[in-house]
């Protein structure tokens, strides 16, 4: 790893741990206040964890693009953009359940280079550098051998206006449910990615991720020896509609999957 690239991913590390400390502060106290304050705390948490982890990159790259969930948009360089989400998982987090995570990517002339995805409670942090490998806390990750999608625990998760076309969903989640030896729906996409990197899932899809839920958590899993293309096998972009992520070795039947589900 060169001393430039070190650098992008240390900063991103620190960046990362400052967010999880704000989401550790804050976290399960959403329960001890009435439904509306605790949608404003959450808002309150989210907001803050971006503005602490902005301030750290401006500081340190004023001439970076930056990308947030939370509004934060600056276009100051065609060749550098960080990709930030600061609270994946914002559910969960509202109702005290543990699996919620910041995320931050970087984008080197549109290629995912950088990747940072860090869950304050369990202290897992996941990390990647293009072509250097991923990283649980230090160890080094990879995909699982599951070669049959029968044996295979896949994940997914739905959009926030599921009610919208509830039934187009669920088209998805009961074709796996028939063909996967389990399914299973975690709140957060970031984390999912991580956990086939390291083996605890085998396969992840959704549709309808905005950048920031996908950006790092995908060269985690391309890092980690797995495949990430879009439902049809092609080109995966962050910037896409679908994203269909597995260990390699069932991504042709979980696109198989996809394509015979029944139509709603």
């Amino acid at each position: 790893m060169g001393k430039v690239m070190r650098d992008y991913l240390e900063s991103a590390i620190e960046a990362a741990k400052i967010g999880g400390d704000v989401l550790r502060q804050y976290y399960g106290k959403a329960k001890e206040i009435e439904y509306k304050a605790e949608i404003d705390l959450v808002t309150h948490v989210d907001k803050r964890s971006e503005q602490l982890i902005v301030e750290w990159l401006n500081s340190r790259f004023p001439h970076h693009s930056i990308l947030a969930e939370e509004g934060t948009e600056m276009q100051r360089s065609e060749e550098f953009r960080w990709v930030v989400d600061p609270l994946d998982g914002t559910t969960n987090y509202a109702h005290d359940y543990p699996l919620f995570a910041v995320s931050i990517a970087m984008e080197q002339n549109s290629q995912l280079v950088v990747g940072v995805v860090y869950n304050p409670v369990s202290e897992e942090l996941f990390v990647a550098e293009k072509g250097n490998g991923a990283y649980l806390n230090g160890r080094k990750i990879q995909v699982s051998q599951v070669d049959k999608l029968r044996q295979a625990l896949v994940s997914t998760g739905f959009p926030y206006e599921l009610f919208k076309n509830l039934d187009d969903a669920m088209s998805y989640f009961i074709s796996f449910m028939k063909t996967a030896q389990g399914v299973r729906r975690d709140g957060s996409a970031a984390l999912d990615l991580c956990y086939l990197a390291m083996g605890r899932i085998d396969g992840f899809w959704e549709r309808k991720l905005k950048p920031w839920d996908s950006a790092a958590g995908a060269l985690i899993v391309l890092e980690a020896g797995g495949t990430v293309t879009d439902f049809q096998g092609k080109d995966f972009s962050i910037y896409g509609d679908e994203l269909l992520a597995s260990n390699g070795l069932i991504h042709d039947s979980m696109m198989a999957a996809i394509r015979d589900r029944s139509q709603p």
